[in-house]
């Protein structure tokens, strides 16, 4: 058991027979009244968003998880096979446990994070950022840039970005994992 002082992004917790990740938390100490914890948790089994507050030193069910690197090998349907870069063990996981599956690139490494308890894949975390070429794009007309124009480009995953007006077929472009938002062409 923990208190919510223990509360940080991507803890696991045991909550209404379920287990969810913190999202994103916020402790909040209002000018009259007790101090609480608003959060945002993720069902890590059908991966539903819950906007949850705790007040200050309520216990929560902390789930023991241990992280290993995975690499991404390959989509099939609704399942998504990655394989342990260690043991080179395969796990098979259900698209929405999957934060952003658009973006994921064969070949890429991911965390996993596992549930010490049942051994069940809880969660898989990617990088911050990931880099992908643009295969299709309107083209840019020529002085269309003074403005924060944008125009939508398909990227080698087969997901689709608002992009500058300047991004052209065959740029690659950096892409903010969490919000799924062109961030600079590379």
């Amino acid at each position: 058991m923990a208190s919510t002082s223990d509360i940080r992004n991507g803890l696991c917790i045991k909550f209404n027979h379920d287990i969810y990740k913190l999202i994103e938390f916020l402790h909040v100490k209002p000018g009259k009244g007790p101090a609480f914890v608003r959060t945002k948790l993720k069902s890590l089994t059908n991966g539903k968003v819950l906007d949850n507050t705790f007040s200050a030193g309520h216990k929560i069910d902390v789930v023991r998880v241990e992280t290993q690197t995975y690499q991404f090998l390959y989509p099939e349907g609704n399942e998504f096979h990655f394989m342990n870069i260690e043991s080179f063990e395969q796990i098979t996981l259900n698209r929405n446990i999957l934060d952003a599956p658009d973006l994921l690139k064969e070949g890429e490494n991911v965390m996993i994070q596992i549930n010490t308890e049942t051994d069940l894949p809880l969660s898989v975390d990617m990088a911050a950022s990931v880099i992908l070429e643009v295969t299709y794009t309107e083209p840019g007309l020529k002085g269309n840039t003074a403005t924060n124009a944008t125009k939508p480009a398909t990227v080698e995953t087969g997901a689709s970005i608002n992009v500058p007006l300047f991004i052209n077929e065959g740029d690659k472009i950096k892409i903010d994992t969490a919000s799924g938002k062109y961030m600079e062409r590379v």
